[in-house]
């Protein structure tokens, strides 16, 4: 953060506190644009947001924030905002991650256990839907075009041919018509083990929300269950997906839909995700500077091509990747490309 920012938010702080001797201590950023504080002012631990206002969606956050925690889903407090600033000081939810616990061996209880909150999360629509942004076809096809972008163009230097192009094209219409096709709910859009702490209770409390969507209702359980950052066996996603259909079954009355509907919905909205996954990763590093998200694209692309192969009408996708983008990745590892 410059100087004159950090200076800035100093000086908000202090006034919040009424002058209390504040020590700032970074802790380490998210693939957005805001920068995390954590200071503690009489035994008590504060996070600090440095969100500039021209690059982070702060009203939304404030917003999100409240239509959850009216829903009951444990959210951080908001103690202070200043969206003119784009500063916010907020509750401390501690260090630890779901990522950090989880295990082979505990990922059926503890994941069974987040599932558990995306029903509250899809409740807590407000009154009005147009107050949301809607995953509709202009943003899904935005999001997917940041694959061909940044990926395949920028980072790996592949030129489609005229044919691939009208393929890959093709196949991001299947994807669209997927993920417009699915019930529509309130879709927190990064839904993931980075973004679930554990609190000293032992329960789970939502972080970074901001960005949430009226979207299709298997996009939260497919970020949760095919995680850009671990994976799982397929056995333990299959049951805590089966379980997931049925809690939505009921809450929604949605008996006509088959198990096979729903397993298509959850692959092709997970192509659709690690598609743009992946494209962002590239963005991170190229745009922003930020290359610790290269090292992630392997296991976006592995889910992609395990997915690709089991659907014929993807095949052209499966191709592109096994015959184009992993030899890319791999001639660019083995320092060939630049």
């Amino acid at each position: 953060m410059p100087s004159s920012r950090i200076q800035a938010l100093h000086l908000w702080l202090d006034k919040q506190f009424s002058g209390e001797h504040i020590q700032l201590t970074p802790l380490t950023g998210d693939a957005g644009f805001r920068c995390y504080y954590r200071f503690s002012i009489k035994g008590r631990s504060f996070i600090a947001v440095d969100a500039p206002k021209d690059k982070s969606n702060n009203a939304a956050f404030v917003f999100m924030q409240k239509s959850l925690k009216d829903n009951n889903v444990l959210v951080p407090e908001i103690i202070a905002a200043d969206l003119s600033l784009g500063f916010l000081c907020l509750a401390d939810f501690g260090e630890t991650l779901l990522a950090d616990i989880l295990s082979t061996e505990n990922i059926i209880i503890t994941y069974q256990k987040a599932i558990d909150i995306l029903p509250k999360i899809q409740s807590a629509l407000p009154k009005n839907t147009q107050e949301l942004p809607h995953y509709d076809q202009t943003f899904v096809e935005l999001e997917l075009n940041i694959f061909s972008q940044w990926l395949l163009t920028e980072h790996l230097s592949i030129i489609l041919t005229a044919d691939e192009q009208q393929q890959l094209t093709d196949c991001f219409s299947l994807l669209t018509e997927n993920m417009l096709s699915q019930p529509q709910v309130l879709v927190h859009r990064d839904y993931h083990s980075r973004n679930i702490m554990v609190l000293e209770d032992n329960n789970f409390g939502i972080i970074d929300f901001q960005d949430a969507v009226i979207g299709p209702i298997t996009y939260d359980i497919v970020s949760l269950l095919r995680d850009c950052y671990l994976k799982w066996p397929n056995e333990s996603v299959s049951l805590l997906l089966n379980r997931y259909i049925d809690m939505m079954t009921e809450h929604y009355s949605l008996n006509d839909i088959t198990r096979q509907q729903w397993q298509r919905w959850f692959d092709l909205t997970g192509l659709q995700r690690h598609i743009k996954a992946s494209g962002i990763f590239a963005r991170l590093h190229h745009r922003d500077n930020k290359s610790g998200y290269l090292k992630d694209i392997p296991l976006t692309l592995s889910y992609l091509v395990e997915i690709s192969e089991q659907y014929p009408e993807l095949a052209s996708l499966h191709q592109l990747l096994l015959v184009k983008v992993l030899p890319a990745m791999q001639n660019l590892k083995a320092g060939i490309l630049t």
